[in-house]
């Protein structure tokens, strides 16, 4: 069963649930009301034909019955009995209806009683007076009572049946509109191959689950984007960067051995050879790095880190590695506020990059001091990391941070060029970003700026 149906479903029998238990209410109401009502009259008409008894010696038997009937509402069926203590009517009625000896004796030893005998409803009271004690017992039909509540519960029932069809409608309409934004992210989402990996669904402005949905599944979204990006990325760089020392082994060895030569030009080859085989070895371990990063880049989570702590950690680092000093830290104003300090990131992670951006300083400045500038803004950490070096051109600028690309005034340093893209994948995944800045004659600067 679909989740609109299912939803429908669950509106109307809640819906009507309620209804049901409120007609309910409503019906026994009615019922205790017009039973409770009846009940009044006939005991008002008990209490009226005492007064009257009490009058009978001023104005005879005859006139209070006339009294009694003319002005007093007569109940259906009604029937009304005066006892004295002898237990013989006082007066003389019509009907046949008389009471019996132990009811009335009940009456004169309870006070009063109240008790339904067939369709008729029956009160009894005992009076005393000086003039003689004496028992009224009333009793009457309430002949509207049957009819009234049969007609109500037809009228409830039709109620129930009509609005309980208008429920289901409403609930069809209510469940439709609910999940309308559902079956646009379906179909959005089918749209969605392995191909066109760069779509996302589009989010509401209303910052409900389903917004909070979307947003998940558009991350699922940029992961798998990622993993595949990384995977391709993996492969191309693997075939071209493989593929050039191996084939340049095997134009050496093929040219060795087209004929013999003598051990000088053995000796070049072997060394051709040898040193083709090292840059393979550096090329493979730049792989193996290179897809260990991307892994974990894909696992990464984000946690609050404290970037003036990494800062001083790089520090202690470089000045095991390097000599004290060589990496120069230069503090902007700090913050009292400590929070002001931290960013969301991967501390591993940036430990990687960061290191990696100073490592080429280092590299390509000829083991010159490097400059790094920690800086807090009210929105942003800004970390610039400055060499001594060559310089970056212009044209190379946006090249340095692909895989395995390295700038031609570079190309006599050792290094397998992915270093700054790690640096720029890390970075992104922290909310950051790189720029370089440089004459490209003198020095570079490297600006990180991360987002709190």
């Amino acid at each position: 069963m679909k989740i609109k149906t299912r939803l429908s479903l669950y509106f109307t029998l809640i819906s009507c649930g309620a209804l049901l238990l409120v007609l309910l209410g409503v019906y026994f109401a009615v019922f205790a009301y017009s039973k409770t009502d009846f009940i009044n009259r006939l005991n008002d008409r008990v209490n009226v034909a005492s007064k009257l008894y009490l009058k009978a010696d001023e104005i005879g038997e005859d006139s209070l019955l006339q009294i009694q009937q003319q002005y007093l509402e007569k109940l259906p069926d009604e029937v009304i009995r005066v006892y004295d203590e002898s237990n013989t009517s006082a007066f003389n009625t019509r009907n046949r209806i008389d009471w019996t000896k132990d009811i009335i004796e009940q009456v004169r030893k309870d006070g009063s009683i109240m008790y339904q005998e067939g369709s008729r409803q029956v009160i009894g009271k005992y009076y005393r007076d000086n003039q003689g004690n004496f028992v009224i017992l009333a009793s009457a039909v309430d002949e509207n009572f049957s009819k009234r509540i049969i007609q109500l519960g037809k009228i409830a029932t039709a109620f129930f049946v009509v609005f309980s069809v208008c429920l289901f409608f409403a609930g069809q309409w209510l469940a439709k509109n609910t999940l309308r934004p559902i079956e646009r992210i379906i179909g959005q989402m089918r749209q969605i191959r392995s191909s066109n990996l760069h779509l996302r669904i589009k989010e509401n402005k209303n910052k409900d689950e389903i917004d909070e949905l979307i947003s998940n599944f558009n991350n699922l979204l940029e992961r798998l984007e990622n993993a595949f990006e990384m995977q391709r990325s993996f492969v191309s760089n693997a075939s071209h960067e493989l593929r050039t020392p191996v084939t340049s082994i095997m134009g050496e060895a093929d040219v060795a051995l087209e004929k013999p030569r003598n051990m000088d030009e053995y000796e070049r080859v072997l060394r051709s050879v040898s040193a083709d085989a090292m840059h393979l070895q550096e090329t493979i371990t730049s792989l193996m790095e290179l897809a260990q990063v991307d892994f974990n880049y894909t696992q990464a989570v984000l946690t609050p880190v404290r970037m003036d702590e990494l800062v001083w950690e790089l520090q202690e680092y470089w000045m095991n590695k390097k000599d004290a000093g060589k990496l120069d830290i230069i503090l902007a104003d700090m913050p009292e506020d400590e929070n002001a300090l931290v960013i969301q990131g991967n501390k591993p992670l940036l430990n990687i990059a960061i290191n990696n951006i100073v490592h080429n300083a280092f590299k390509f400045s000829g083991n010159a001091p490097v400059q790094l500038h920690f800086e807090v803004l009210e929105h942003n950490i800004v970390m610039t990391i400055t060499d001594k070096g060559p310089g970056i051109q212009a044209n190379d600028v946006d090249k340095i941070f692909r895989s395995f690309y390295r700038a031609d005034n570079t190309r006599d340093v050792p290094g397998s060029g992915i270093g700054l893209y790690i640096a720029g994948k890390i970075i992104q995944l922290c909310n950051g970003t790189i720029k370089v800045e440089s004459d490209g004659v003198s020095g570079s600067s490297f600006v990180l700026n991360f987002a709190k």
